[in-house]
Formats: structure tokens, C-alpha cells, sequence
């Protein structure tokens, strides 16, 4: 080796460890890796992650597919250096729309090129950086299944580039480069026409039509558990139910599928647009077959209210003269479309005329904001119930790939906003930022049959006019603007044309929520605010009805510095726990898994990403209003006052939430609801505001095992602490017993505790722990007590179990308080107030690290350390100041005496709270110097703290959004 070489950073500690020494401690940067697609990493993230450090990059892949490149699409928009793809039509799995899309990718200088080679198969991924180059080869093309889900090895390289497998690397990429050539729109063009898929050829004869109507319809797993469940609800008696399914999923042919089990001797069908009659009609008649007389129309023009399956519109049925001429008995099973509109008078007539025997209701969304309760309606009855995340798990609708782009920002530094006027929404500048995500996250080979939801009637206009001038990738737009204003009629017509391909995208403002079904929409542009996680979810929802020939649906949502953008996620994850820490860390999980279920994703530009969780920093999610709302919700669904489980079975508001937003639930629910009566007296309400802020938080089973324990002994010993904890499969220390001891007792807590809560629920007699006899006497009542109590314990323990890690004080991710923390580790529960910076106990011989990455300004300059994260498996660490190598603490560790458990959080805007980033151990610690606010010199640590287990990759990305190589 020449003298000159200069190994990267850390370079020869991760080849040590990589090939001679997995003992070494190395920053893990560098160490060979195999790729798999696992819970933990998979193809795609890991080619995220190299794109989001390297210089260059070349792909050579024999199979690419357009969702394959939407899944890394927004990191080939940000990389700045220089990419090559290199592929081939070999064996033309290669569609002409991947091609396009490849082609697509010039716009972001990506060089695409296509190798003659007529048996081309690599599969191979090289990333250069300034010092190193690293290679991932193995099995995986660039195809979506390949990257997420299939049983695919890969293994991933390092090497220095004056190294001899640089060298090889460097030569390869000149020759891929050399021996190819450029992707040209003439080569795609030709391969278009001349294309012929692999494989079998698909028949293009269709069956007759009558043979067409009714072919048989066998239910899918998921319908068959929803008929199931109806059967079950006729079986015990009720003569109504409703059914909630997600904008896709076939509930009319969930609803066709009862009707035909139970053969009613006539049936109708109620819903609130005559535009969908005809293709219900139609999918009833391919189950139910018989005869076109069977069936009929009950609409303005059209009364064919005699047929054994009657299908009219709540408009013209409600009228008193119509139904009038129907008897109530007149149908033996009812269904009700849409129905979280039955509250309106029209369907409140419908239904309280007729008595069926019974009355099927169905909706994507019954949730009102006007308070109303669809479900009292249905008896609460709620048999089969699949939202979108579910649904998208169970692969019922198309996948689609959301990128939050940020809107555009004016020279002058305005963005779109709360109050932006018209000029600033339809600005030139802003149609060119428009066209520009057009073209860029849009299906290039495919195209466009798209919704462009905006948030004005006039800028919708405005901007249809603007688009009709434009173009995009050569072709000139066609695009219509629709609004209320427009009659049913002309709506009609432009969706047909739409469907036809004479339009690229309608303009609209709302009207096309719900109600109507296109599924031909490929694309759907948010360009305006999200007011409402309900109406997002209902725009989103039109585009992800399958069809024939789609594969994915793109979604481009423009993010302005709205005050809303908290919706977001709230939308996208289905999150309505009103927790902060949730909606974070369902970001971070779907940047951390790279897909959501059923192979969709979600990517925002970093712009975009920084407005929506500042939005959720800036927002009381938990005011009163919104978690009055979210209980009204689940009251309406239950017909009761929820429990605390019911918030966790439902996917509802974190229930650690609202049973400490005041002193306890039933308190709060006192408070939101002047009738409502919390049955406690002062020791009671004393004994549940202890365990809701102390055992429900515990974040550990070992609180709620032993308040069990202690309900039903009365007093135990700590032995039989320990033998309950080991059978029930806790695991546990004595050091563990005591802290959960203490938890009830108070000892080793604040003063502020002990005012509190008084004496606390236990006391502590030699090695026996006894439950305060008034507290049991008051459980053994079997009141409004004991089932606060019992409620609260088992939400306790489907919380641990469903969040923390089993074994581990701390899961890595998840957000801890300070106290917390010392719980955890078994410290003092007073030592809160004082545990800042880092505390070392030791008794459990552990030391948590509290690190605030982003200083407030009021922060003296002694203690504004430039603590910082250097990669996934090392943080730059200063001790406290006045401290020096031989400092008693600092020395031990050093010496690696302590377990370190590092919390972090960005600036104090993000609440008292820590996420945990995991175990480490310091290294390379040297004495340094810092200066105090007048500066004057202080001696103080430098050191590096290691961690056992990488960060995970979007955690990292989280705090240190500016990537290093």
C-alpha cells in the first residue's frame, strides 16, 4: 500500500471488525453487510440510505417497474451528484412504461442507458463517496417486490478507492458505461409498438353478455368473515346493522352477497346520487342473476317501484306521495347506501317508514362533525368494520405512493398559507411549480386520468384556464374545472370523458369527496390545505379503486405553512390517538420501513416533512375540544361511555392520555359531561389518580401485576413478588421489586408526589407489602371503583405488551420522561428534578444520558455543548463542565462501569420527553476545554458514545436531517 493512502475515518476498525474481530469496537460504517428483506432492514432501505450519502451512483438491473422507481423516486429528486441506471429489454419484462418512466428521470439528470448484451442479469448496486465506494450485489432487481418483500440475499461492501476492489469497481462502471448507450424517446417509441409481454398471452375474447351478468361471484376470506358476521347479528336477533368499509373495498358486493344468502322475497336499495344506480344495478345482477325484469328503478324519470329488487334514489322515494304507495312491510331487507347521511330528513323518512325484516346500512365514514349518531340508527350494531390501512393490508385497493411536496416559496421567502388571496394561488409561478410536479412524480407512461382538488371555485377555474395553455412532457394539457355551481349533467359528462381519455384532470373543489366511483383515477393532486383527516381520507380514496391496467396511484399533496398540516398523518396512518410521540413515530416508521401495507408509501420532501411536524409541535392536539370529540366519537359507536380498553380496541385516542389530562377518566368525563357522575368518594378518586399517573405510565408490567397481587392478597411478601412476577413471565431483579414497590408506597419519591397522592396505596412492613385496607375495602365493593380500577389495569397491560419491548428497561424509538427513566433503571423516583445532563447511580450501576440537540437561547454557554450525532452507531458527547478525565463519574464511565442509556430529543418545542436512541459505550474520551458566558476557559470530556445497535435510519434522519458521507 502506498504511503499516500489515507484510510477513511473509521475505515480500518469496521474492516477489523467486518472480516478478523467482531470483538472490536468500530463505528459500523464501513463493516460488510448481507441485505434481506426483514422486519428489520430491507433492500429499499438500504438503497435509501446510500443514496442519501453518495456522490454517484450506477444501478445495473435487468427488471425495473414503475412502482419501483416511485418508491425511490423523492431520493433521486433530492441526490445531487451523479446517477446511471443501466438495464436492457432482456426476456421484455421491462414494460414500455418503465421505460417512460426511466426516461422520466432526465428531467432530474439520471443518466439511463441500455446495455446490448442479449443475456443481460446482474443485479448490482455500486454508491462512490469521496473516500470510499461501497457495491450491494446479489438477487434483487429494481422491482417493487424485490426491495420490500421478497426472499431475496445481497451483500454489501466497502472499500477505500485506491483499494484493488475500488479499482475493479471503477473499472466495471466505465465498462457498464462504455458498452451501453443512452435511453432515447425514438429507442422507447420502437419498443413500444413492437412490445410483446412475457409470458402467456392474455385472451381479448370477451364472454357474452348475458353469460358475462351472471357468472358466478365467490366471496373472498374477508367477505366471508363479513357475512359471517351479519349471519351472526340476524341470529341474535337484531333486525339492523351497519357495515363500515373503506372507499374500494366492495361493499356493494359485500351487501349483493348477504342479499343473496337470505333470498329476501323483495329487496331495496336506497342511495343518494341516480348516477351510481345503474352500476349498482349491475353488480347486483352478477350475483343474483335472473332476469333484467327483476330489477328496477325508482328515480325522477324512472318508477319501476313494482320489480322484486327496487333500487331509487332517498330523494324521490322520500317524497309523500311516493311513499305513500309502498306498504311498511312492502320489502323484507332494506339497504342503506352511504349511510352516514341518514341523518338527513329524506333518509329519516325512508327509514321510519319501512320495517323490514332487515335493514342493512353501509359507509366508508360515519363519523359526523354535526354531532349526529348514525350508529343509534343501526342499533349499534357494527358487524364488519375495514378501514384504509387495514384494507390496504389486505391488498383490496390499489397501492399508492403520496409524495408531500412543499408548495412554492416566492422569492420574497411567502409560501402558500392560512390566508394566501387568490393571485398568490393561481401566480405563474405557481402553475410552473405545479407543471413541474407534474411531470416529475407523475406517471410518465402512463396517461394522466387525474383529480386536482383545490380549495377555492375560483382558483379552480383560474388554474384549468392556465393548464389549457400549458403542456406536460410535450403534451398539451386537458383539464376542466367542476364546483357545486356545475349541474349533475355537465359532471356526468366530464367524468365519461375523463374515463375516455379525452380529459388529463378535473379541477375540483369538493365535489368529488364521495359518491361517485372513477376508477380509472391514477393521480390525485392535493392543492390546498388539509382541513379535515375525514375528507382527506374520502379525496385520497378516489383513486384507489382498482382497475385493469393500473398499477399504482400517485398522490402529490402540495404542503404550504398551513396551521392544519397535523392532519397529515393523522390521514395517511389513520392515527387518532391526539399523541404527539404517535404521530411522529408513524412518520418515522414510514420512512423507517420504507412502505406502508399493501406495498404503498409515503415520502415528503425535507421542506415539506419540516412544516408538518412543526405544524404537529405548535398544535394542542390534546385540548379539551378535540378529546371531547374523539370521546363523543366512540360514545356514538358503543351507545355508552367508553372504558379506557375501548380507546386501545378501537384505535381511538391514546388512553394514557386521556386518563391523565386531568386527575383521572372518570374526573375528566365529570368535567366534559355535566351529567356525568364519577361514583367515587375522595379516597377513591385519591387511590385511581395514583394509578393512572403512576401505574398506567409505567411503560413496564411489574406496577399492574403487583396492584393485582395486592387486590386479591391483600399483603404479600417479596418473595411471592418475585415468584408472581417469574410465573406470569416478567422478568425481574430485586432491585426491580423494590422500585415497583415503591411506586405505591412513594418511597424515594418527590415531595410533590407525596402531596399529591397522600399515603400513597401500600405501606411497606418489614419484607411484606400491604394494600391500604380502605383502598381494598373500597375494591371489594364492586362499585363504580372497582371497575375504574380493573379497566385501567388490563389497558396498562395491553399497552405494555402492544408498545415496549419485553426484557428491556427501554425500547429504541419510543419517548421517555425523565421519571420515567428513573423508574426504569430503578433509580430514586425523586432524583427526577435534579436528572439533567446525565445521573450515575450506583446502586443499578446504569447512567441515563439527556441530550437536547438544539440549544434554547437562554442556555448558558457552560452547558450548550455541541453534542451531536455523528452516523447511526456514534454521537459526539461532552460531560458536564468542570469535569476532567479523572473526575470520579467520568473516570467510571470511561472505564465502562456504567450501562449509558442515551435519550435525545431536537429542542425543548418538542416537550419534556426524550426518544430513546438506545444502549452505547463512551471511547476516545480526551480532555477538553469549553468557554463559560464570559469566556473564560472550563475544563470538560470530550468523548464518543457507541452504540450496541444502529440507530434506526429515519429516527436518524429525524434529528440530523443534513446527512454527512
Amino acid at each position: 500500500m502506498s504511503a499516500e493512502f489515507i484510510w477513511p475515518s473509521g475505515f480500518d476498525l469496521d474492516i477489523e471488525f467486518g472480516y478478523l474481530n467482531p470483538n472490536v469496537v468500530a463505528p459500523k460504517r464501513h463493516n460488510p453487510r448481507i441485505v434481506l428483506n426483514t422486519d428489520g432492514t430491507s433492500v429499499l432501505r438500504t438503497l435509501r440510505e446510500e443514496l442519501s450519502q453518495c456522490r454517484s451512483f450506477l444501478f445495473s438491473v435487468a427488471f425495473v417497474t414503475p412502482r419501483a422507481i416511485a418508491l425511490i423516486k423523492q431520493e433521486l429528486v433530492d441526490f445531487q451528484g451523479a446517477g446511471r441506471i443501466v438495464t436492457s429489454d432482456y426476456l421484455a419484462f421491462n414494460s414500455p412504461e418503465a421505460f417512460q418512466e426511466l426516461l422520466n428521470l432526465r428531467r432530474l439528470d439520471i443518466d439511463v442507458r441500455i446495455h446490448p448484451a442479449k443475456a443481460f442479469h446482474p443485479k448490482g448496486y455500486i454508491f462512490e463517496r469521496p473516500d470510499s465506494v461501497t457495491a450491494m450485489m446479489g438477487s434483487s432487481n429494481l422491482t417493487e417486490n424485490a426491495l420490500v418483500r421478497n426472499h431475496e440475499w445481497n451483500l454489501k461492501v466497502t472499500a477505500a478507492l485506491q483499494s484493488d476492489l475500488g479499482d475493479q469497481l471503477a473499472e466495471l462502471i466505465a465498462g457498464q458505461v462504455e458498452e451501453s448507450a443512452p435511453l432515447t424517446d425514438e429507442w422507447v417509441s420502437n419498443y413500444a409498438a413492437n412490445y410483446a409481454p412475457p409470458g402467456p398471452r392474455p385472451t381479448h375474447d370477451a364472454a357474452p353478455a348475458e353469460e358475462a351478468e351472471t357468472a358466478e361471484i365467490v366471496p373472498n376470506q374477508m367477505q366471508e368473515i363479513a357475512l359471517a358476521a351479519i349471519e351472526g347479528v340476524r341470529l341474535a336477533g337484531h333486525d339492523r346493522a351497519i357495515i363500515i368499509s373503506a372507499t374500494g373495498t366492495g361493499k356493494t358486493i359485500l351487501s349483493a352477497l348477504d342479499v343473496c344468502a337470505v333470498d329476501p322475497v323483495r329487496l331495496l336499495f336506497v342511495v343518494h346520487r341516480e348516477q351510481i344506480l345503474d352500476h349498482t344495478i349491475s353488480e347486483y345482477r352478477r350475483v343474483l342473476g335472473g332476469s333484467e325484469r327483476d330489477y328496477g328503478k325508482l328515480t325522477g324519470s324512472q318508477k319501476q317501484g313494482d320489480r322484486r329488487y327496487v333500487f331509487a334514489t332517498v330523494q324521490t322515494l322520500s317524497q309523500p306521495d311516493v311513499l305513500g304507495t309502498f306498504k311498511p312491510d312492502a320489502f323484507d331487507y332494506v339497504i342503506i347506501d352511504e349511510a352516514h347521511r341518514a341523518a338527513s330528513l329524506t333518509h329519516r323518512r325512508v327509514m321510519e317508514h319501512f320495517q323490514p325484516e332487515f335493514m342493512l346500512g353501509m359507509t366508508a365514514t360515519p363519523e359526523r362533525t354535526d354531532g349526529f349518531n348514525v350508529f343509534e340508527l343501526f342499533e349499534y350494531n357494527v358487524p364488519y368494520e375495514i378501514r384504509l390501512n387495514h384494507a390496504l393490508e389486505e391488498e383490496m385497493l390499489t397501492p399508492f405512493h403520496y409524495y408531500g411536496v412543499a408548495d412554492l416559496t416566492f422569492a420574497d421567502g411567502r409560501t402558500t398559507n392560512d390566508d394566501s388571496d387568490l393571485r398568490v394561488l393561481i401566480s405563474p409561478e405557481r402553475v410552473d411549480h405545479l407543471l413541474c410536479a407534474l411531470e416529475i412524480y407523475g406517471h410518465a407512461g402512463v396517461a394522466p386520468q387525474g383529480l386536482i382538488f383545490c380549495s377555492r371555485k375560483d382558483e379552480a377555474r383560474a388554474l384549468a384556464t392556465a393548464l389549457n395553455e400549458r403542456s406536460v412532457r410535450g403534451r398539451q394539457l386537458r383539464t376542466v374545472a367542476l364546483t357545486g355551481d356545475d349541474s349533475i349533467t355537465d359532471r356526468e359528462r366530464r367524468v365519461v370523458e375523463l374515463e375516455r381519455g379525452e380529459l388529463d384532470y378535473i379541477l375540483t373543489v369538493d365535489v368529488f369527496n364521495e359518491g361517485v366511483d372513477i376508477p380509472c383515477v391514477n393521480q390525485v393532486v392535493m392543492l390546498r390545505q388539509t382541513q379535515s383527516a375525514i375528507v382527506f381520507v374520502q379525496q385520497l380514496g378516489r383513486g384507489l379503486r382498482k382497475a385493469a391496467d393500473k398499477s399504482h396511484l400517485v398522490v402529490i399533496d402540495f404542503i404550504g405553512n398551513y396551521t392544519n398540516n397535523f392532519l397529515i398523518p393523522i390521514a395517511l396512518f389513520g392515527d387518532e390517538s391526539l399523541n404527539k410521540e404517535s404521530l411522529r413515530r408513524s412518520l418515522i416508521a414510514a420512512e423507517e420501513s420504507g412502505v406502508l401495507p399493501g406495498l404503498s408509501s409515503v415520502r415528503f420532501d425535507r421542506i415539506a416533512q419540516e412544516r408538518v411536524l412543526r405544524s404537529i409541535t405548535e398544535t394542542r392536539l390534546d385540548s379539551m375540544q378535540n378529546i371531547k370529540k374523539s370521546i363523543d366519537v366512540l360514545r356514538n359507536r358503543l351507545g355508552r361511555v367508553p372504558a379506557l380498553s375501548d380507546f386501545l380496541r378501537f384505535e381511538s385516542v391514546d388512553p394514557v392520555l386521556i386518563a391523565t389530562k386531568g386527575r383521572h377518566y372518570p374526573e375528566l368525563l365529570e368535567r366534559l359531561y355535566k351529567s356525568h357522575d364519577t361514583g367515587l368518594n375522595q379516597t377513591e378518586g385519591k387511590a385511581l389518580e395514583l394509578l393512572s399517573h403512576e401505574v398506567l405510565t409505567a411503560r413496564r408490567l411489574h406496577e399492574q401485576a403487583l396492584v393485582r397481587l395486592l387486590l386479591q392478597r391483600g399483603s404479600v411478601g417479596t418473595a411471592e413478588i418475585e415468584a408472581t412476577f417469574a410465573r406470569g413471565g416478567i422478568a425481574c431483579t430485586k432491585l426491580q421489586v423494590r422500585s415497583a414497590i415503591d411506586t405505591l408506597t412513594l418511597a424515594q419519591h418527590a415531595e410533590v408526589d407525596i402531596k399529591r397522592y397522600g399515603s400513597g396505596l401500600a405501606t411497606m412492613r418489614g419484607d411484606r407489602v400491604e394494600l391500604r385496607a380502605d383502598v381494598r375495602s373500597a375494591y371489594r365493593a364492586e362499585g363504580a371503583f372497582a371497575g375504574a380500577v380493573d379497566d385501567l389495569l388490563d389497558t396498562a397491560q395491553e399497552l405494555v405488551e402492544g408498545r415496549y419491548l419485553p426484557g428491556r428497561p427501554f425500547t429504541p424509538g419510543r419517548q421517555y420522561s425523565r421519571k420515567e427513566t428513573t423508574r426504569l433503571l430503578t433509580m430514586p423516583r425523586k432524583w427526577t428534578s435534579t436528572l439533567y445532563g446525565y445521573k450515575a447511580d450506583r446502586e443499578s450501576m446504569t447512567c441515563p444520558i439527556f441530550v437536547t440537540l438544539h440549544k434554547a437561547d437562554h442556555v448558558t454557554a457552560s452547558t450548550a455543548y455541541e453534542d451531536t450525532l455523528l452516523d447511526r452507531h456514534t454521537m459526539l458527547w461532552y460531560t458536564k463542565s468542570n469535569r476532567r478525565l479523572d473526575s470520579p463519574v467520568e473516570a467510571s464511565i470511561i472505564a465502562g462501569e456504567f450501562e449509558l442509556h442515551v435519550f435525545v430529543k431536537k429542542d425543548d418545542a418538542e416537550g419534556s420527553d426524550f426518544y430513546y436512541l438506545g444502549q452505547a459505550a463512551a471511547s476516545d474520551a480526551e480532555q477538553s476545554k469549553m468557554p463559560d458566558g464570559k469566556g473564560q476557559p472550563l475544563d470538560v470530556v470530550r468523548m464518543m458514545l457507541r452504540f450496541e445497535e444502529p440507530i434506526e435510519s429515519a429516527l436518524f434522519d429525524y434529528f440530523h436531517p443534513e446527512i454527512t458521507a
